[in-house]
């Protein structure tokens, strides 16, 4: 297999009195600004073409995920105003359209597919104000995570003057009396460096309309902690603003603001960064939270701000089961609680006794819950591996569940079974894996094992169209609930953080062990894929242990443990790999960076990794270096190749069309290596 030669450089550093090289320091460059990077990329993309044009099953793929993508999308409604505001794609737009219901009709109020660009501008946040005449949206360009600020009239559909820049890490909430907006952003970064430099001074802001974005007010900062992240909520009373500050992990401060005084001083209630604080609803000064404060699986605490020094009140106690969404609907408390990652719907009362379950169709995951505190007429979603995300409309009063919109997905969904299983760890923890197949798959058949492991994050069950193009053709997937999430709460994730986190690639080991040792794959049968956190642990998990993989699809990886603090926001993951520039941790980072762990001398899978020129989150220099190096090392036969998508990000907001084509060209590569359809695929299923 040809691959590119890259350009080494004499660089070694000392870490605490021990060298480590950096040959491609060089690719650290962002490509936009230096020509010998782009002429790299230009011939990695040149290389991978030209491999990907030879394989057999790269067009029906696309064939097929062009009918399987192309079913409508809508999202859990908002109602503001006696309208319904929501998003919808109705298949194959590149993004989706933010549309309002009003009086039975629909109509289309920013619609980014009409834009003048190739769809790589997208709609992100997004909020409308009280009264239902305005909204405040997003825009997001090249799937960075930089936002502008944008304002329309519901109305008239035209858009005001009103423009705020340099939003990042934010979401939108209108004041009660639709003045303004509250968001949060950085200072406005130096020229030539939005996209790689690191990231510091997040602040949250009030901007008041028709006022230029130079006069909006500062809410809240901490020159002090200048690393630190702020993210915000309003109570549906619109009196209080709910402040949390983190350091990057889900442990935040609290502080309140009471927005119905002038100065806006926060009144800060929790300092320490150890636990997590969500509002769930609020009755007057009284505010429910949803917490990990003495429960590790989360509970339900009600805090009284009249009081002078509030302390807690339980509301719903801590279970068996993690509480995943929970917010006051219609007078009760509605609660979505996760039990081996499967999702179950509870309800109770404002003083926490139980009032019944809300049924679910199936084994999945649900929650999302939108609505008023009085008004019985709330909304949720249900998703699963075999159902695409329904929206569903529940009268909290009479416990009736309707369908508000059911997308009519492509091909035969009954005939693909979901199945979970469990198996034991290196340490003997019992690890569950969601296996999807068709149920005439025999076995075993080629395998695709997606796995994230961390910053808490759980990997519920979810409708892919992507999955169920390789599940059609015969194959499985495979998706293990390894620790670092928060599948089973506070102590999973600790688990797999930090000094732990080889305890993530233990689970996948353990995985990838069962599904051969039971038949689900062959032998040489079996795919990884991950991204972002999950390309980190499909490169730390080959290099471990390449023998049980026949194809690695690390996606947007972060891969060079050494230095990711250094770029945009990775000092916010500091909290979950440790620091490299203390001893401890460059002693466990080093033990398991893909980028400088590769094992020579073993037979590697064929490995296809992926990233995008514009993202600004895991910078793509993590990939390139990663590649670089096992392009050079003596690692087997088999191809060691790179998709560098253009004009995409870190995933979100990228178009249709890019996602299928770069989906049918894992899938392609995926199956050539693991000999799914050899080579006799159809679109037809």
């Amino acid at each position: 297999m040809f691959h590119p030669e890259t350009r080494r450089v004499d660089v070694i550093e000392q870490h605490f009195g021990r060298s480590v090289a950096d040959p491609y320091r060089w690719l650290e460059s962002d490509a936009r600004s230096d020509p010998e990077v782009a002429d790299w990329i230009t011939a990695q993309n040149a290389a991978t073409e030209a491999h990907l044009r030879t394989l057999p099953a790269r067009e029906a793929f696309r064939a097929r995920l062009r009918i399987l993508f192309d079913h409508e999308r809508v999202t859990i409604p908002l109602r503001k105003g006696g309208r319904y505001f929501y998003t919808r794609n109705v298949g194959l737009e590149n993004q989706a359209v933010l549309r309002v219901r009003e009086g039975g009709r629909d109509r289309a109020l920013v619609d980014p597919n009409r834009w003048p660009d190739d769809g790589t501008t997208a709609l992100a946040e997004w909020a409308v104000s009280e009264d239902g005449a305005r909204v405040a949206y997003a825009v997001q360009e090249d799937g960075s995570d930089w936002r502008t600020i944008h304002v329309l009239d519901v109305g008239t559909g035209e858009r005001l003057a009103d423009e705020v820049r340099w939003a990042r890490f934010t979401n939108i909430a209108w004041a009660k009396d639709g003045s303004g907006f509250f968001y949060a952003r950085y200072p406005e970064p130096r020229a030539n460096t939005a996209f790689q430099a690191g990231l510091t001074g997040h602040a949250l802001h009030f901007h008041r309309l028709g006022t230029p974005q130079a006069d909006d007010r500062l809410v809240h900062a901490t020159p002090d902690r200048p690393e630190l992240l702020h993210q915000f909520e309003l109570t549906e009373d619109g009196r209080y603003a709910l402040l949390y500050s983190t350091p990057g992990l889900l442990g935040r401060s609290l502080a309140v603001v009471d927005l119905g005084g002038e100065d806006w001083r926060p009144r800060f209630l929790v300092e320490a960064f150890d636990d997590e604080w969500h509002l769930v609803g609020s009755m007057g000064t009284r505010l429910l939270l949803l917490t990990t404060r003495g429960a590790d699986r989360r509970r339900i605490v009600a805090l009284d701000l009249a009081e002078a020094d509030p302390s807690l009140e339980e509301v719903v106690g801590e279970d068996a089961a993690i509480v995943n969404d929970a917010k006051l609907l219609g007078g009760r408390l509605l609660v979505a609680y996760l039990v081996d990652a499967r999702a179950e719907l509870r309800r109770f009362r404002p003083d926490g006794s139980p009032d019944g379950v809300v049924e679910l169709p199936g084994l999945g995951t649900a929650g999302g819950f939108r609505g008023d505190a009085e008004d019985p007429e709330a909304f949720f979603a249900f998703t699963s591996f075999d159902a695409p995300t329904t929206v569903y409309r529940y009268d909290v009063a009479t416990g009736a569940r309707t369908v508000w919109a059911e997308p009519k997905a492509a091909g035969d969904l009954g005939r693909i079974a979901v199945e979970q299983r469990f198996c034991r760890s290196k340490d003997g923890t019992r690890v569950p894996i969601f296996v999807v197949r068709r149920r005439d798959t025999a076995q075993p058949a080629p395998t695709l094992l997606y796995a994230y492991g961390g910053f808490g994050i759980s990997m519920a069950p979810f409708y892919s169209p992507a999955w169920t193009a390789w599940v059609e053709q015969g194959g499985v997937v495979a998706v293990a609930n390894v620790r670092g999430g928060g599948e089973y709460g506070r102590a999973w994730h600790e688990a797999g953080r930090r000094e732990r986190k080889q305890t993530v690639f233990d689970d996948v080991i353990a995985t990838a062990e069962h599904l051969i040792a039971e038949g689900v794959t062959p032998a040489d049968g079996l795919a990884i894929q991950g991204e972002s956190h999950g390309g980190l642990l499909v490169g730390a998990v080959v290099n471990q242990r390449p023998e049980l993989f026949a194809a690695a699809l690390p996606g947007v990886g972060v891969m060079d443990m050494l230095r990711f603090d250094r770029f945009t926001g990775g000092q916010l993951w500091v909290g979950e790999f440790g620091s490299p520039r203390d001893e401890a941790g460059f002693l466990t980072l080093r033990a398991y960076s893909p980028y400088h762990t590769i094992a020579e001398g073993k037979r590697y899978p064929a490995i296809l990794a992926t990233s995008a020129d514009t993202d600004d989150r895991v910078v793509p220099l993590h990939t390139f270096k990663y590649v670089a190096a096992l392009q050079a090392a003596e690692i087997g036969p088999r191809p060691r190749l790179v998709r560098v998508e253009t004009r995409a990000g870190h995933g979100t907001g990228k178009p249709i069309d890019k996602t299928i084509e770069e989906v049918a060209d894992l899938w392609a590569f995926a199956a050539r290596w693991t000999g799914l359809g050899a080579g006799q695929m159809t679109c037809e299923v």
